[in-house]
C-alpha cells in the first residue's frame, strides 16, 4: 500500500501572509482582532484565539487601541471607510491576487462596464470584490447561471459604453470557468476577460486531478468551510473515492478499506503540522490493520504537475453536480462546523447515541403496551413468557417528551431486546433503537435527495445543538443553527426546526445538518417576492435585527432594510437603542430603493408625530404660551415650546430695558411666558418675545410724567391758537419804527 502526498498541499502565499501578519502583531504586543476568521480552518482559528485574537464582524466592534486585521479574502471599500470613521487601526492582509481583482473591478465599472464575477455569492472574497464595483455587478457559479443572468437582465455588452468585465473568484473551479468563458465570448463583442483564478489554486486542482486518477482513494485535508478545499474534493471525486477530513481524529480504518494507492492533498488554509499529523495517523492505522514493512507504506511526494495536466478531462457535468451537492458549498463564511470539533468517540456517543451494536433479526420482538408509568412502559412480549419493560430513555431520542406522549395502552410496537434477566423473568427493551435504525435510513436518503427534514431541538451543546428527527439525533453546528449568526442558541431549545442533511458518516452513523440552508432558501423566495412588488412609500411590519451606531437593520421577511438614526426619531438621539431594541416589532415604510445593490432605506418616524406639524396645528403668530429655556447664546436664549420645537428669544425681547447678556435675566430650565411673534416653517425658525407681554404695563409706570399739569399745561395751551400771541407783533411794529421816523424831526 502506498501513500502519495501532493507537492502543492498546504498554505498558499496569501493565507500564509495573513496568518504570519497576525502572529507578528501578537509578538509585538498588539491587541489583535480579525474581521471574520482569519482563514477557513477552525483549528488555526482556535490556536490564535488561545493567544488572545478575537473575531469581529465590523470595525464598530473593534476595542479602542486594537489592531484590526483584514484577512486574505479582502473586504468591500465600505469597510475601509467605516474603519476610518471609527479611527480603527488596520493591518491589510488582503491577498495580492484578490487586491488585483478589486482594482480591475473598480477601474472598469468606473468607465461604465458591468462586472460579471464567477464565484460563490456568499463567499467573503466575492462579497469583497462586489464592494469595489462602482456600477452594476452580478455573480454566477455555473454556465447555466451565467446564461440565465444574460437572458434575465438583458445586458447587451455591445459597445464600449456598456462593456462587460468578467473575473473569477481566486479559488473558482477551473473547468467551470473555462466553460463560462467560452459561453460569454459567444454572446459579447465588448468583453474584457481576466483569468483571476490564483495560479496556486489552478496548479493545486490540476495536480489533485492527476493524482486522483492514479489512486484508489484520495484524502483531502482542510476546513469544511474552505472553498478551495471543497473544490479539491469535487475534482478528486470525479475520478476515485474521496474523503475530506479536518484533523487526524476523523480517520478510521474504514476509510482505507479496499485502497492500495492513496493520494493526499490539502487546502490552501491547512497548516503543515496538520498535514503531517494526518499522514502519521494514516500510516499507523494502515500498519495496525495490515502489518507490512515500513517501506511498503512509505509516504512519497507526488511530482509537480505541469500546466497542461488534464483536469479538463473530468466531465463538467459530474464536477458541477458534485459542487452543488457538497456541504462545503453552503454559505462559506460560516459553513457547517467540522464534526471533529465535538466528535471524539465519547462525545459523539453521548451526543448522537447512534453507535449501536449490530443486532440480528432474532433480537427483534413485538410487544403490546399494557401499562405506562413516568419512568417506564410495560409490555406483553408476543411469543415470550417474560415481562417486558421499556425504560423512559429507551422510548425516544427526544428527552423532552414523556412516555404518555409517545405510546398508549394497547399499542403494538416493534422492539429491540437490550438485556434479558432469566432469574427475574424480565426483558429490557428499546423502541428508540429500532426507530433510530429506521430513521437513519431516512436521514441518509434525505442527505442524498437534499430533502428538507423537521425535528425538535433537544440539547444545546458546545459547538452547536442536537435535533431529534425520525429517532436520530442530528448535530447542527452553531454556524448552521439559524439564518443569521446567533451567539446564544438557548432560545432554540425545544423548538421545532427544519433542516437539510449536509453530511453523513455511514460507518459511524453520524449526521450533520443545517437549518441555515433551509432558512436561506426560504429567505431567497421571500426576497424575490419582495422585490417583485416593492415600491417607495409601502409600509411593512418588521423585526429589529441588529443595531449600529448609525442606524437599525430591520428584517422585513426575506430582506433587510436600514433605518438611519436620523429617521428613528424627530428628536436628536445619541444611539438607535434610545428608540428601539433588537427583537422589537416595528412598523416602517420604504423611503428609497436600490434594486441593483439590493439596498432598502426605511423610515420609522411618522409624519403625524412631526413636532413641527403638531406646532402648526396648535399655535399661530400672536399666541401666548409657556416655554422652557433650554440654551443660551450671546444674542439671546432658546426656549422649547414642544419637544423638538425651539424658538429664539432675542436679547432685545427678553425685557423692556437694556440687557447686557441673557444670563442676567434668564437661566436654563426656567419656564417663561412668551409671545410668538414670527414663524418660518421652511427654515424651521420661531421668534419669541417676553418684552411684548410687558409693554402694556409700561404706560402705568410713566403716568406721573404725562399728567403733571404744572409743567405740561402751558405748553399745551399756549400755541398759535391764542390771539395775544398773534397780535403782539402788530403792536410792537410801530414802536420799532417810531425812532426811525422821529430822527429827522430832531435834526
Amino acid at each position: 500500500m502506498s501513500i502519495t502526498l501532493a507537492k502543492t498541499a498546504g498554505f498558499c502565499f496569501g493565507v500564509n501572509k495573513a496568518v504570519t501578519a497576525v502572529s507578528d502583531l501578537l509578538d509585538c504586543g498588539e491587541t489583535v482582532c480579525t474581521l471574520g476568521p482569519i482563514i477557513h480552518n477552525p483549528q488555526v482559528v482556535e490556536r490564535l484565539a488561545a493567544r488572545g485574537v478575537t473575531i469581529v464582524e465590523s470595525p464598530a466592534q473593534v476595542p479602542d487601541g486594537a489592531m484590526m486585521v483584514i484577512r486574505s479574502h479582502g473586504v468591500p471599500q465600505s469597510v475601509y471607510e467605516e474603519a476610518a470613521i471609527y479611527g480603527v487601526k488596520v493591518c491589510d492582509a488582503t491577498c495580492p491576487f484578490v487586491a488585483k481583482i478589486h482594482r480591475l473591478v473598480k477601474e472598469y465599472t468606473e468607465k461604465g462596464a458591468t462586472a460579471f464575477i464567477a464565484g460563490d455569492p456568499t463567499h467573503p472574497e466575492v462579497i469583497g470584490i462586489r464592494g469595489h464595483a462602482v456600477g452594476p455587478s452580478y455573480v454566477f457559479s455555473t454556465e447555466e447561471e451565467l446564461e440565465s443572468l444574460i437572458e434575465d437582465f438583458k445586458i447587451r455588452g455591445d459597445s464600449p459604453e456598456n462593456a462587460i468585465l468578467m473575473v473569477a473568484q481566486t479559488t473558482f473551479h477551473l473547468k467551470i470557468w473555462k466553460n463560462c468563458v467560452k459561453f460569454a465570448k459567444k454572446h459579447y463583442t465588448n468583453l474584457f476577460l481576466f483569468d483571476t483564478i490564483c495560479n496556486a489554486t489552478a496548479d493545486r486542482q490540476q495536480e489533485a486531478a492527476q493524482l486522483s486518477k492514479e489512486s484508489d482513494l484520495m484524502v483531502i485535508v482542510g476546513g469544511r468551510q474552505s472553498s478551495n478545499t471543497a473544490k479539491l474534493r469535487d475534482v478528486c471525486a470525479a475520478h476515485c473515492r474521496t474523503v475530506l477530513v479536518e484533523t487526524a481524529a476523523e480517520l478510521t480504518s474504514d476509510c482505507f478499506v479496499g485502497a492500495t494507492r492513496i493520494g493526499v492533498t490539502a487546502g490552501a488554509s491547512t497548516p503543515d503540522d496538520m498535514i503531517k499529523e494526518v499522514l502519521s495517523t494514516m500510516t499507523d492505522i494502515i500498519n495496525n490493520e495490515n502489518p507490512v514493512t515500513e517501506a511498503e507504506n512509505a509516504v512519497v511526494e507526488a511530482p509537480a504537475v505541469e500546466e497542461a495536466a488534464p483536469v479538463a478531462e473530468a466531465p463538467a457535468e459530474v464536477a458541477e453536480e458534485e459542487v452543488a451537492e457538497a456541504p462545503a458549498e453552503q454559505p462559506t463564511e460560516e459553513t457547517a462546523a467540522a464534526p471533529v470539533e465535538v466528535t471524539d468517540d465519547m462525545t459523539f456517543k453521548e451526543m448522537l447515541d447512534v453507535s449501536l451494536p449490530e443486532y440480528s433479526s432474532a433480537d427483534h420482538v413485538r410487544g403490546i403496551v399494557v401499562a405506562i408509568a413516568p419512568n417506564e412502559v410495560q409490555v406483553e412480549v408476543i411469543g415470550r413468557k417474560q415481562t417486558g419493560y421499556i425504560p423512559a430513555d429507551e422510548l425516544s431520542a427526544d428527552p423532552t417528551v414523556s412516555p404518555a406522549d409517545i405510546v398508549k395502552v394497547g399499542d403494538e410496537l416493534e422492539l429491540l431486546i437490550m438485556r434479558t434477566n432469566d432469574q427475574e423473568g424480565t426483558i429490557m427493551l428499546s423502541k428508540k433503537r429500532i426507530d433510530s435504525a429506521k430513521g437513519w435510513e431516512t436521514i441518509v436518503e434525505a442527505g442524498k435527495s437534499n430533502a428538507i427534514l423537521e425535528g425538535v431541538v433537544t440539547d444545546i451543546i458546545k459547538g452547536g445543538m442536537l435535533v431529534s428527527s425520525h429517532g436520530v439525533r442530528v448535530f447542527i453546528p452553531a454556524s448552521q443553527a439559524s439564518a443569521s449568526r446567533m451567539d446564544d442558541l438557548s432560545p432554540l431549545l425545544k423548538t421545532t426546526v427544519q433542516f437539510r442533511v449536509i453530511e453523513t458518516n455511514q460507518s459511524r452513523r453520524r449526521a450533520v445538518g443545517s437549518v441555515r440552508a433551509v432558512a436561506r432558501e426560504v429567505r431567497k423566495e421571500k426576497e424575490a417576492a419582495f422585490w417583485a412588488q416593492a415600491a417607495v412609500g409601502q409600509t411593512y411590519t418588521g423585526v429589529v435585527k441588529s443595531l449600529t451606531s448609525y442606524g437599525a437593520f430591520v428584517d422585513l421577511g426575506g430582506v433587510d432594510g436600514m433605518v438611519h438614526i436620523s429617521e428613528l426619531s424627530w428628536n436628536r438621539i445619541k444611539h438607535p437603542s434610545d428608540v428601539v431594541k433588537v427583537g422589537d416589532t416595528v412598523s416602517v415604510y420604504i423611503r428609497d430603493l436600490d434594486p441593483e445593490k439590493k439596498k432598502i432605506s426605511l423610515g420609522y418616524r411618522k409624519a403625524e408625530d412631526n413636532p413641527w406639524e403638531i406646532f402648526r396645528a396648535k399655535f399661530a403668530v400672536g399666541d401666548v404660551t409657556t416655554a422652557k429655556i433650554v440654551g443660551m447664546t450671546t444674542f439671546g436664549a432658546f426656549a422649547q415650546i414642544l419637544p423638538g420645537v425651539d424658538g429664539l428669544i432675542h436679547i432685545s425681547q427678553i425685557a423692556n430695558h437694556r440687557v447686557e447678556k441673557p444670563q442676567d435675566e434668564l437661566s436654563v430650565g426656567q419656564e417663561v411666558t412668551v409671545k410668538i411673534t414670527n414663524v418660518n416653517y421652511d427654515a424651521k425658525r420661531i421668534s419669541l418675545s417676553i418684552r411684548a407681554l410687558l409693554e402694556p404695563e409700561a404706560p402705568a409706570e410713566e403716568a406721573p410724567v404725562e399728567e403733571a399739569p404744572a409743567e405740561e399745561a402751558p405748553v399745551e395751551e399756549v400755541p398759535v391758537e391764542e390771539a395775544p400771541f398773534e397780535e403782539a407783533p402788530a403792536e410792537e411794529a410801530p414802536a420799532e419804527e417810531a425812532p426811525v421816523e422821529e430822527a429827522p424831526a430832531a435834526e
